[in-house]
């Protein structure tokens, strides 16, 4: 039923999408309508039988409907009339899908097969940016440490537990300016320790 819906909400909107596109006269909006009524008429009628059909494909029901919706979007958009037996031409079009569904998807799958450990692996780090990272990881410890107790607590709330400034407010019991003043404190404090560190 939902998936109804949403076919005749996109039907009505590709619909109107050409009305407006093609700036069609009173006369033509007769037509469009009886052509409306006609695709709306061959969807009730055909669109299970093409969901069973690309199912047997593809194997995804999910994918089935998405793939038959958009093959009425497409007869819906493309076609101004046709000639012919519909269900036919829409039966063609939606084994095409499957198809064109079904290569994308191992392609796809065969890209990612072909990548190897190694592409996915971060580049290990040398020795020496380990034992530079730790110097950092201790510089900033003790940065941290040289603050004052409940500066140092504001700067890791918001930092590092990601909290704004309301929160920290709320959590600390102190106003929003004096949570800046504390931050403005640490940011400055680490910024100075960092330059020595230099």
């Amino acid at each position: 039923m939902l998936n109804d819906i949403n076919f005749y909400y996109h039907l009505l909107f590709a619909l109107g999408h050409l009305l407006h596109a093609r700036d069609l006269t009173l006369g033509r909006h007769a037509v469009m309508g009886t052509r409306f009524e006609e695709i709306e008429k061959l969807y009730v009628a055909e669109r299970a039988r093409l969901e069973r059909q690309v199912f047997r494909k593809t194997g995804c029901a999910a994918t089935a409907r998405d793939l038959v919706h958009d093959v009425f979007l497409r007869f819906l958009e493309k076609t101004t009339q046709w000639t012919g037996n519909p269900a036919a031409f829409l039966n063609k079009c939606a084994s095409n899908a499957a198809i064109d569904h079904l290569r994308l998807q191992q392609h796809s799958s065969a890209f990612v097969d072909n990548i190897t450990q190694e592409q996915y692996a971060a580049t290990p780090e040398q020795p020496q940016n380990i034992v530079a990272m730790r110097e950092e990881i201790v510089a900033v410890q003790q940065i941290l440490l040289a603050l004052p107790e409940k500066t140092r607590h504001i700067f890791l709330l918001n930092r590092v537990h990601n909290r704004s400034f309301t929160e920290i407010a709320a959590a600390v019991g102190i106003s929003e300016r004096a949570v800046a003043k504390h931050m403005a404190r640490a940011v400055a404090a680490c910024e100075e320790a960092m330059h020595k560190c230099d």
